[in-house]
């Protein structure tokens, strides 16, 4: 699998090129995250009410040499997206040839690498311009993992620009952020395997109230992907119980200095109204 592209990907790569009845299998398959795909041809085929044939025809569409070929693939990417914590810690551990630092450094390093070659510096611009409107409001959220993300950026973004909020973690609170969504706000979401169907239904809430939603996701694609306006996917496998998030940090880090370059002028202001309330309020040490 190190090398093959994802089956999700391939979809997506090939959708122009598909038939009508090769289109609807492949949104059924994208719609439950490839599982329907491992089941037999034929029911495969009665879930999305197309002939074995189209299957196959869409299994050689994508490379495969037939169906066989094309559910091992599936099987490898869903085995991959759910991978329990405890055996990636197993896997972890029989891996101990080397320290822990050395392996988790070379680890993080191929993420960004192999982050970055996978970005669509188009979508990166296209999100930039989105946080940089001063017009937009921002909300920001991520999940049990991805929360420190969703912060961190939310702490450089209310500094450069004005009306951008960090939602509650808790569910309860987010209707009322909700009521103030519309077509001139964009969501921020952070979401990562053992995807969270609580920032799903957000998602989808927010979508209906105009909202564009930017996503922040791991190479296998939340589900909240159905219902982006821009998805950052990037890799997260590391020699550990958990997923790490700094090709993540890495692609947030990288927009923060865009959008303050886009807003160099007001951010500079913005910047020194704040260092002036710093410096009267007395916070820090040497105000």
């Amino acid at each position: 699998m190190e090398n093959r592209p994802l089956i999700r990907d391939l979809l997506k790569e090939r959708q122009a090129d598909l038939t009508a009845a090769e289109r609807r299998l492949s949104a059924v398959l994208e719609a439950d995250s490839l599982v329907t795909g491992l089941q037999s041809i034929t029911r495969l085929a009665e879930s999305a009410d197309v002939s074995t044939p189209t299957v196959i025809r869409l299994a050689r569409k994508l490379g495969f040499e037939g169906f066989p070929d094309f559910q091992n693939a599936m099987r490898e990417d869903v085995a991959a997206r759910i991978k329990q914590p405890l055996a990636k810690f197993r896997a972890a551990r029989e891996d101990a040839r080397d320290h822990i630092v050395s392996r988790f450094a070379e680890a993080a390093s191929a993420n960004i690498n192999r982050t970055l070659d996978r970005l669509d510096l188009g979508e990166f611009d296209a999100i930039a311009a989105l946080l940089s409107d001063p017009a937009r409001r921002l909300h920001l959220l991520g999940g049990r993992i991805t929360r420190s993300n969703a912060h961190y950026f939310y702490n450089h973004l209310q500094i450069i620009r004005p009306q951008v909020t960090l939602l509650d973690s808790s569910p309860s609170a987010w209707p009322q952020a909700l009521l103030d969504m519309d077509a001139q706000s964009t969501l921020i979401i952070f979401d990562i395997r053992r995807y969270e169907r609580e920032l799903e239904k957000l998602a989808s809430l927010a979508k209906g109230q105009g909202a564009n939603i930017v996503l922040f996701t791991d190479v296998w694609g939340s589900p909240i992907e159905r219902c982006a306006s821009h998805t950052i996917r990037a890799m997260v496998e590391v020699p550990s119980a958990w997923d790490s998030t700094l090709a993540i940090s890495f692609i947030v880090e990288a927009l923060i200095a865009e959008v303050q370059t886009r807003r160099s002028e007001s951010s500079a202001d913005r910047i020194a109204a704040l260092e002036d309330m710093i410096g009267e309020s007395r916070i820090f040490r040497g105000s």
